[in-house]
């Protein structure tokens, strides 16, 4: 195997136009403020903009105070919109039986779950929102309801149980600007578990020879 050419580090990359204007404009705050002369300011604006590299322009402000003036980063992409749409399906109810809800599908501001000595599963993964908020009511009877939210879906969990439980995995997961997600209800001699998706198993992977 060929080896991998060794990166640049952050004083090697090549410095961009912006970073170039934030530095020149760290220098004319530092004129008006008194702590370079005009010439000085000169001087040092014509090797800002004749630096190639980030290490070229770090020494042209690190006598001044305060200035950790650092590479400009380019936005990261925007998650894509998940709420719009019509609800698709509105509850899951397994009586004796098993039922599931996954794959692409949009889920309306209210869900009902219903589980009775039978299982339902609930997958967010793929889910679209027909509002900002969702409620899921869970009740569980002598059965499980399991319910997959994805790690861009902030999820509050309030249901109750007794001789069952409500088992919550996703504690503490926020975010800001994607859908909520409201789980309620009660689970008797049942269960209702959130959890995050499941990490898949790549059945190619090459396994690891055990030298003898």
């Amino acid at each position: 195997m060929s080896e991998q050419p060794n990166l640049p580090g952050p004083r090697e990359m090549r410095a961009s136009d912006a970073d170039r204007e934030r530095f020149a404009k760290v220098l004319h705050d530092a004129m008006a403020e008194g702590r370079l002369t005009v010439n000085e300011l000169e001087e040092r604006l014509d090797s800002v903009y004749s630096a190639r590299t980030f290490g070229e322009l770090e020494p042209l402000v690190r006598d001044l105070p305060g200035q950790q003036v650092a590479p400009a980063v380019a936005p990261q992409p925007a998650l894509p919109n998940r709420v719009g749409g019509r609800g698709t399906q509105s509850s899951a109810i397994a009586v004796l039986s098993g039922s599931e809800v996954k794959g692409p599908w949009t889920i309306p501001p209210t869900f009902n779950a219903i589980a009775v000595m039978g299982g339902v599963e609930i997958d967010l993964t793929q889910a679209r929102f027909e509002a900002r908020e969702t409620v899921i009511h869970a009740f569980a009877m002598m059965g499980g309801i399991e319910i997959t939210v994805p790690p861009d879906v902030t999820v509050h969990v309030t249901g109750s149980g007794f001789m069952g439980a409500f088992a919550n995995s996703m504690k503490g997961q926020q975010f800001n600007n994607g859908p909520v997600v409201r789980i309620t209800g009660f689970a008797l001699m049942g269960g209702v578990e959130v959890r995050s998706p499941k990490k898949r198993k790549d059945k190619d992977a090459p396994r690891e020879i055990e030298e003898s």
